[in-house]
């Protein structure tokens, strides 16, 4: 199995930034769980994390006929993004969207998710652990 692991704007800062949002373990602690999980499951895992929302159409356009599944933390762009709801449409790999709180209970703004239109599972408030059962996920099927 390959998968995908996506992470938009300001992921990168985690540990750093609102901690009382997003928690304290760092985003470098966090794909590295993600990463040790996918190598004891023989899975290849490609983790990347871009503030440009272009390059992860890219990557998502890159990942056709590449990938098993796509693990997404679209950051900011969950809420506005329909360049990468389209590349993902586009692409048809099952597709788990990620995101480190509830945003179902905050800002209405944040309550939007234009990913979760194509998402096969979406994984809330579970902190940096989202990304594991997200791995978790595609491991049962």
């Amino acid at each position: 199995m390959k998968l995908l692991v996506l992470n938009g704007p300001n992921i990168n800062m985690i540990g750093i930034r609102e901690k009382d949002i997003y928690g304290v373990q760092s985003y470098q602690s966090g794909m590295q769980e993600v990463q040790d999980l996918c190598k004891a499951h023989n899975i290849e895992v490609k983790i990347y994390q871009s503030n440009h929302e272009g390059d992860l159409v890219d990557e998502i356009q890159a990942a056709y006929q590449v990938y098993d599944g796509i693990i997404i933390n679209p950051g900011a762009y969950t809420h506005t993004s329909i360049a990468i709801l389209d590349a993902l449409k586009a692409v048809e790999i099952p597709t788990v969207e990620v995101h480190l709180s509830d945003v179902s209970v905050r800002e209405p703004f944040r309550q939007i998710s234009y990913v979760s239109y194509v998402a096969c599972k979406r994984i809330m408030g579970h902190g940096m652990k989202g990304y594991l059962e997200a791995v978790e996920y595609f491991m049962s099927k």
